[in-house]
């Protein structure tokens, strides 16, 4: 298992200058960095303190779904931000670490062409051809009824050559798509796109992520299922839900929550 390089970190977080990335922890193995970064949110640590593994035990996707990572071969991370956000609007945040991740992904492609094959597919992954490469879990820590803190965290397949045979022909790494990065300058990389991106969203509202999101929609104009309800994906609205165009009524719908299934 090959550690990640926290003295590596610490000098290009440096260099970036980043507001996130501190306090840093780093553990070989932990039971889920959301629930470290959780703990320590309850506990009054500083925005931007940020948990990095290199292998979990109980690691988690939506809806308690598990997520494999081979230790050493991932980007484990989960970070605890203090935003403004009203609790209602928490979920964009979501979007937001998925379009940091995905920029940050696309940038370990030498060719800039290729990293437009890096999309993101709403609400929380992302893919590289059709294959997932990382998702995206979003978590309040909420006081009485206002959000205290939100942790961000993200999981991406980085130099992972084989997967399990259930996954094998949905999954992906950054390695198998033909492109190298190492996990210490891609936490850079999406940590910084996460503070840029947090910021656009307190300062300008819902409508600076929406031209982003709407270039890099991998299932825009797909057939699609969402609990249920099958469509055709047409983009998204300023808040950043998912715009259905409804088969049997053509009605344009608003999703802001669901689990999405591809059907054509």
């Amino acid at each position: 298992m090959a550690a990640f390089d926290v003295a590596r970190f610490r000098a290009l977080q440096r260099e970036r200058g980043l507001e996130l990335g501190q306090p840093f922890h780093h553990a070989s193995v932990t039971a889920s960095t959301n629930d470290d970064a959780l703990s320590a949110a309850r506990a009054g640590a500083p925005h931007g303190a940020t948990f990095v593994a290199d292998a979990q035990s109980r690691g988690r996707g939506r809806r308690g779904r598990h997520w494999f990572a081979a230790a050493g071969e991932s980007l484990l991370c989960s970070v605890v931000l203090t935003t403004s956000l009203p609790l209602e609007r928490v979920s964009l945040l979501a979007l937001v670490a998925g379009l940091a991740v995905r920029a940050g992904i696309a940038r370990s492609f030498s060719d800039p062409a290729h990293g437009e094959r890096v999309r993101v597919k709403w609400p929380n992954d992302v893919w590289i051809d059709e294959h997932k490469v990382a998702g995206v879990l979003c978590e309040s820590h909420v006081r009485g009824s206002a959000l205290a803190a939100a942790v961000v965290g993200f999981g991406v397949n980085v130099s992972t050559q084989e997967f399990p045979e259930e996954l094998a022909g949905v999954a992906t790494s950054i390695a198998l798509s033909g492109a190298r990065i190492p996990r210490e300058e891609l936490l850079v990389e999406i940590l910084a796109g996460l503070s840029e991106r947090c910021h656009l969203l307190e300062r300008d509202g819902e409508r600076s992520l929406t031209a982003e999101l709407s270039r890099h929609d991998a299932l825009f104009g797909r057939r699609i299922r969402v609990e249920g309800v099958e469509g055709v994906a047409a983009g998204f609205d300023h808040s950043g839900g998912l715009l259905l165009r409804v088969s049997r009524t053509e009605m344009l719908v608003t999703l802001n929550s669901g689990s999405v299934e591809v059907v054509g």
